[in-house]
């Protein structure tokens, strides 16, 4: 009797605490559901509703019988056409309550037989406490976006726009000039006067190369009159090696390319330059730009006729690889997934995706499921790891090999990736045993207590009822409310292996580690055998599974799985049934269908922005709501025209651009014009810039006759076996070098100092413009730094080895550095400072005979601070 009271009050307790943290009967779900409302829903409603009520009632179904859909809350509440499916907190007045117990003969479900007693009664319990339920709604499985959306001028197809008529047609040297010279005239203004050929040819080589023309190419254009002059230029610098180095750095800005990983040791990747090389060479290849798209997304899917252009394409999808890390491949991959959706949409489409990971996108018309249809296709693909104990990790490392050399590789790296899988499970079991063994220890205190107690003289202590009913209502609060196992994300496991993550497991601690010492020691075994095969940071194809949302973001809070597919507002295409692959290769053609609006704009818009300055989008990885509308937008469109029929040239565009007229006019201004459009948006004048902090380093080095034309490969890395880098202990280093910069290496967690002095590109996001500061510090640089220093020097000597007499130095130093011959005033300057600078040379402990050099190379070294080398016009 005592015992059926006892439980009878335990009982009561523990509905008095589950109804507590529960809505009351008839309320409303209005807040997220409890991690024990979560539990009870995945493990008693959602899989019989998934089992025997799906097929005919979710937006999967082809048409949803009685227009019901139970895979939604909203569903639910909704209803077909009888009315709301439940009524939250009565289940006497939920049709489905009353369908599964199959007390209405027209109203039985499900039709193939009825549902079991415990079935029907977790249902009633589940209405009762409120019908807490995780899923999204249902609306969001068909989503469309609304009327006003699809007006939105981005999204709209790209039309072909007529040629406006302007007043000065003597202006006009082509389709571009007319769409500019339209709004500088409706506005009142008009364009300044033309550069001069030194200017253009100056300005043209550096947006080309990077690089200061030579003075034998100044010369040659001063002297070609021919009305082709320009356009020789042109075709020449794009023909140069160094117009893939620059527009390559362009590129890598976007994508946010570094060599290295990003986590808290910003691990060192020792084969990221392969990708780097890649983009160089494919700028100097003119690659069709659509074919670029799909090579950096599914290169590894694509056929190649030789296995040297498969491994090209291998290692253009390290445009994925470069997604930032943030742990290990299994613990945070969601963020390295969310940082690849970020930049796939900002790069190529100009959308901020990313907003959508949380909730629906809050200005853009991009639900949370489009970005979750991306996100399958993503976690359907297996991305290398740097950094891990077995690097690199031998499980996503792709070999650069073929035949005999191939499979040994192969062979090696699966068991590698065994053992690491069976290091992971390790851990998972490490913490069972230890549970395990407190368990023990602590059933073998309590029996040893009870034996004490029973040998004990003093009468035992009858139980308090109500104090152990507390006891047990707390003990099951708690249980219910821990963390299950089973409750982890589906897609938590990207490789669909068993990691031990839930595992029972009845071995003690010391069993485990043991196990854990063996596989260790096979490790390292291993890794001194590792095979000589090439290797790329790349991607490739994983276990292919549709994602399933997570519920604010939280990769442990689950919602609807979503199909894998395309942006709705981009057409929302999806994968074929039964689609065995991870989807990259047809995403690759959504992205580069002429269909889609963005495309063709967002990279044309690039290549404007950095020839003026500026884009027609002011907001080049933003073209939504919250981006900046275009100030041409017929021009926009005619050259996103342009450029898919040419072919995706991006060769071609320039050719189009820089042959304009409003290429070619001078960066003078005018105080008139500038009253009526101040910040120059209609292009009356071309913007002067400052050099990138690429271009200042790159002209030094070319000016004074140090620089390396030849191509960057891999860094100096330490050797990888030595590495022992940890969050306490970071990965950082900078290494010398005279090649072009962009070959320099660049971390994520600490900038190379020039690019922290001079405005560089965040390594870890997107750089779609670079700021541009002034500061004391930059000043500073130029004056002490000892490359500065070193490269007036170098400069120095070659003016010095070239010319005999002061005059002719000085001359060619300034033809040299900023395309000009020195005037009667700079020289007579020039020749004063030499001989001054000599004569305080005689005071220090400097040899006579390099008194004359250090002297040069002090005039040399303010000629390469002054605004005239740093600036182009």
């Amino acid at each position: 009797m005592k015992t059926a009271i006892k439980r009878i009050v335990v009982f009561a307790a523990a509905v008095v605490v589950w109804v507590g943290i529960r809505p009351a009967a008839g309320s409303v779900q209005t807040n997220e559901p409890s991690r024990v409302d979560v539990e009870f829903f995945e493990k008693k409603i959602r899989p019989v509703l998934a089992s025997n009520c799906y097929g005919c009632h979710s937006a999967q179904s082809r048409k949803p019988q009685g227009g019901l859909l139970l895979d939604s809350r909203e569903g639910l509440l909704q209803g077909g056409g009888r009315g709301p499916a439940i009524v939250p907190g009565d289940p006497e007045k939920s049709l489905l309550i009353k369908a599964i117990r199959y007390t209405d003969e027209k109203l039985q479900m499900p039709p193939a037989g009825q549902l079991s007693a415990e079935q029907i009664a977790d249902f009633e319990a589940w209405v009762k406490i409120g019908a807490p339920d995780p899923r999204v709604t249902s609306p969001a499985a068909n989503w469309q976006p609304s009327d006003a959306a699809r007006r939105f001028w981005s999204f709209e197809p790209v039309q072909e726009p007529a040629l406006p008529a302007v007043r000065n047609k003597a202006w006009v040297n082509g389709p571009i000039d007319r769409f500019i010279l339209s709004k500088i005239e409706a506005k009142g203004l008009h364009p300044v006067v033309d550069a001069d050929k030194r200017t253009l040819i100056r300005r043209a080589t550096f947006d080309l190369t990077g690089l200061p023309p030579k003075p034998e190419e100044v010369d040659a254009f001063l002297a070609d009159k021919s009305p082709g002059a320009f356009a020789k230029v042109v075709d020449r610098l794009l023909a140069s090696p160094g117009y893939g180095e620059r527009w390559g750095r362009h590129w890598l800005d976007v994508v946010r390319y570094a060599d290295t990983a990003g986590d808290n040791s910003d691990f060192p990747i020792p084969a990221a330059y392969r990708y780097r090389n890649y983009v160089i060479k494919s700028f100097n290849d003119d690659k069709p730009y659509d074919e670029f798209i799909r090579e950096q997304i599914a290169g590894d899917l694509l056929p190649a006729k030789t296995p040297a252009e498969k491994n090209q394409k291998v290692i253009a999808t390290g445009y994925l690889a470069m997604s930032r890390r943030f742990g290990s491949r299994n613990k945070e991959f969601n963020l390295t997934i969310d940082d690849t959706i970020d930049n796939l949409g900002k790069a190529f489409l100009g959308l901020s995706i990313s907003c959508a990971r949380c909730h629906d996108h809050k200005f853009d018309p991009i639900p949370t499921r489009d970005y979750y249809a991306l996100y399958g296709i993503f976690n359907s693909s297996r991305y290398a790891f740097p950094g891990a104990e077995i690097y690199p990790h031998p499980a996503d490392m792709v070999a650069l090999a073929s035949g005999r050399e191939a499979d040994t590789f192969y062979k090696w790296q699966k068991e590698l990736a065994d053992l690491d899988d069976r290091k992971e499970q390790l851990v998972a079991e490490k913490g069972t045993a230890a549970r395990n063994k407190a368990q023990k220890d602590k059933q073998a205190k309590e029996a040893a207590e009870k034996s004490s107690n029973n040998d004990s003289t003093l009468p035992a202590q009858a139980p308090d009822a109500k104090s152990d009913a507390k006891a047990e209502a707390k003990k099951d609060v708690k249980d219910t409310t821990a963390p299950a196992e089973d409750l982890r994300p589906a897609d938590f496991d990207r490789d669909a292996r068993n990691w031990g993550l839930g595992q029972k497991s009845t071995r003690m601690p010391e069993e485990v580690d043991a196990d854990a010492s063996r596989v260790k020691a096979r490790i390292a075994e291993l890794n001194e055998q590792s095979p000589r095969a090439e290797k790329a940071y790349a991607v490739v194809d994983g276990v292919a599974a549709n994602a399933r949302i997570h519920r604010k973001g939280d990769p442990k809070s689950l919602g609807d799985e979503v199909p894998r597919g395309f942006l709705t507002i981009l057409g929302g295409q999806q994968l074929p049934p039964g689609h065995k692959g991870s989807g990259r290769d047809h995403l690759a053609r959504w992205i580069t269908d002429p269909a889609n609006p963005l495309t063709a704009r967002v990279i044309v818009n690039r290549i404007w922005e950095y020839h003026f300055g500026k884009g027609i989008v002011r907001t080049p990885n933003d073209f939504g709501i919250r981006g900046r509308q275009p100030s041409h937008p017929e021009l926009l469109d005619f050259l996103a025209k342009r450029f898919v029929e040419g072919g995706w040239s991006i060769k071609a565009m320039h050719r189009m651009i820089m042959n304009s007229h409003a290429y070619q006019i001078a960066s003078v201004e005018d105080p008139r014009l500038a009253a009526i459009d101040a910040d120059n948006d209609y292009f009356w004048r071309f913007e002067r810039r400052r050099l990138s902090a690429e271009e200042m380093r790159d002209s030094m080095l070319a000016v004074s006759g140090a620089l390396d034309p030849t191509m960057g490969q891999a860094q100096p890395f330490p050797a990888e076996r030595d590495w022992r880098y940890t969050q306490h202990k970071q990965f950082f280093a900078v290494y010398d070098t005279n090649r072009r910069s962009v070959y320099l290496m660049q971390q994520r967690l600490k900038k190379h100092p020039l690019m922290e002095v001079f405005d560089g590109p965040d390594t870890n996001s997107s750089t779609a413009q670079r700021s541009l500061t002034t500061t004391p510090v930059q000043a500073l640089y130029l004056m002490n730094d000892p490359f500065v220093h070193k490269q007036a020097d170098n400069f120095a000597v070659r003016v010095g080895l070239a010319y005999e007499t002061w005059p002719e130095r000085i001359d060619f130093a300034y033809r040299l550095a900023l395309g000009r011959a020195a005037t009667a005033e700079d020289v007579r300057v020039g020749a004063a400072y030499l001989q001054q600078m000599r004569l305080d040379l005689k005071a220090t402990n400097l040899p006579l005979e390099q008194h004359t050099r250090a002297a040069l190379a002090s005039l040399l070294r303010v000629l390469l601070c002054s605004n005239e080398f740093l600036y182009v016009d």
